[in-house]
């Protein structure tokens, strides 16, 4: 019995974004289709196979370790956006904003994937999705040069709805349109959760 079991949930990709440079700017550029590749997105900023790390694992690494990447991509649903959009009041909320790399409608409560799902493409390209993504404060400037009095109200919105982050398993191109199916862990809910988190 394979660890990772096919599920029906196929999602398709609505919207393909890169950062070629995350000093200069956050939001990403969009684009008709692209390679993935070992180190994600080729030609991407978030890109690389390691990466220093940052404040989501400070409980486990000193600012700028070099750890792996498992952050090469941020993936959002279409769904969340527009839901995000509709809680800002914006009718179209841009995912270039928020620097995302892919946007993929038809799965759903996306964010809440877990960890080690697969996304595969029609190309075999497949992504392993890390965790869910959390929404920061580097989007704000940038929505709110957009749409002025929206930036700081943007991460409250986007609370569970901001996707999750993932890295390349099996290179390959993907493209506007193709189908992305879903794959999850075969396993139970680790059985000492409740009784760690009834103990908080």
């Amino acid at each position: 019995m394979p660890a990772l079991k096919p599920t029906e949930f196929i999602g398709e990709i609505t919207w393909i974004g890169r950062v070629a440079d995350r000093e200069a700017a956050l939001a990403s550029a969009p684009l008709d289709r692209t390679e993935l590749t070992w180190d994600g997105i080729l030609g991407e900023a978030h890109g690389g196979v390691n990466r220093p790390s940052c404040s989501r694992v400070a409980a486990l690494h000193a600012r700028g370790t070099e750890i792996r990447n498992t952050r090469q991509l941020s993936v959002v649903a279409a769904e969340d956006l527009e839901r995000i959009g509709a809680e800002l009041g914006i009718k179209a909320f841009d995912p270039a904003w928020i620097g995302a790399s892919l946007v993929v409608r038809g799965i759903p409560d996306f964010s809440r994937l877990p960890p080690s799902s697969r996304l595969q493409g029609p190309s075999g390209a497949t992504l392993v999705v890390d965790m869910e993504n959390r929404p920061c404060n580097l989007p704000v400037p940038v929505i709110e040069a957009a749409a002025p009095g929206k930036g700081k109200p943007f991460r409250a919105a986007a609370w569970a709805k901001r996707g999750v982050t993932a890295w390349v398993e099996r290179p390959g191109e993907i493209a506007l349109g193709d189908s992305l199916q879903l794959f999850i862990p075969d396993q139970p809910e680790w059985a000492a959760y409740d009784g760690q988190r009834s103990k908080r």
